[in-house]
């Protein structure tokens, strides 16, 4: 991994994890999933705009319009969508901590479907970050700080980001890389916008926090963070890349922290910490053991 390599990683952990804060601003003053259709169509237009005037081409290989789809609708529509629900009522540092166990349950479901070894590091990994989600629950339960309804969209949000990252595997290649970016995007608006008018009464309180919330979130996190993702995972492969989703509780409790004043625990915490460890341990797990050339 080199120096470029590793600043794409830190780049992409900082700007995924802040999503979080920026999102609990706009669904206090706007309908979550009608604004995330908005952010979706409006990055997406942007991106395809872009890719075409850099001559990417609309026309996909069948791997990448299977990404473009299954991204579309589970990372955005479902991931995302959801947890703009669950942010009307989860702190955006507990929703940062949520997401950011999918490399755990990606680890899971790679050796209960494909029948993957796990080595013994990633399974202490995997039960230590297990258990920190369990301290930092059970914490939040006894202070009565946990919304069920919340924590509920945010479990089935990750859970379709971890089907999504099981379902696109290896199918980033052959570039176009920009104009999958934005489609996957407008599949994501397009699904959203229905379900919004149908449950939804749309009324927005704009405002300077809003607009600046709003046009970070589309630009950063939505589009510029999904671009270095892509392009990462191409650089070093998806389980190094992945690598870098540890530090993702840190930097979302860190960013709601500055920005929203949200306090954390002592057992919070020590929750973050075990799962930044959990997390760290199964990817360096999954990486291939290299032996030294015999001579």
């Amino acid at each position: 991994m080199d120096v470029r390599a590793l600043a794409m990683g830190l780049a992409f952990a900082f700007m995924w994890s802040s999503a979080f804060t920026s999102a609990r601003i706009i669904v206090a003053h706007a309908p979550p999933l009608g604004i995330s259709a908005l952010r979706f169509l409006i990055a997406g237009m942007i991106a395809v705009g872009i890719a075409r005037a850099l001559g990417q081409s609309w026309r996909l290989t069948t791997s990448q319009a299977r990404l473009t789809v299954v991204f579309g609708i589970c990372q955005n529509a479902l991931y995302l969508g959801l947890f703009f629900v669950a942010m009307q009522t989860v702190e955006a540092s507990l929703a940062a901590i949520i997401a950011s166990t999918m490399p755990l349950l990606v680890a899971v479901a790679g050796w209960a479907l494909f029948g993957e070894r796990v080595r013994p590091l990633g399974v202490a990994g995997l039960v230590a970050g297990f258990a920190g989600v369990a301290i930092i629950m059970g914490s939040r339960v006894q202070s009565g700080g946990l919304d069920l309804f919340g924590l509920a969209c945010c479990v089935v949000g990750v859970l379709a980001l971890t089907f999504a990252t099981l379902a696109v595997r290896g199918a980033s290649s052959g570039g176009n890389v920009l104009m999958i970016v934005g489609l996957q995007m407008l599949v994501g608006s397009a699904a959203l916008l229905p379900a919004s008018m149908l449950l939804e009464t749309w009324q927005v309180t704009w405002s300077p926090a809003v607009i600046a919330a709003f046009a970070y979130t589309v630009i950063v996190p939505g589009l510029i963070a999904t671009l270095v993702w892509f392009l990462l995972v191409r650089r070093i492969g998806a389980v190094k890349a992945a690598t870098f989703h540890f530090l993702n509780p840190f930097f979302g409790v860190l960013v709601a922290a500055v920005l929203l004043g949200e306090r954390m625990g002592p057992w919070d915490a020590v929750g973050v910490a075990v799962i930044m460890a959990g997390i760290f341990a199964v990817q360096r797990a999954r990486q291939p053991v290299t032996n030294p050339t015999r001579t």
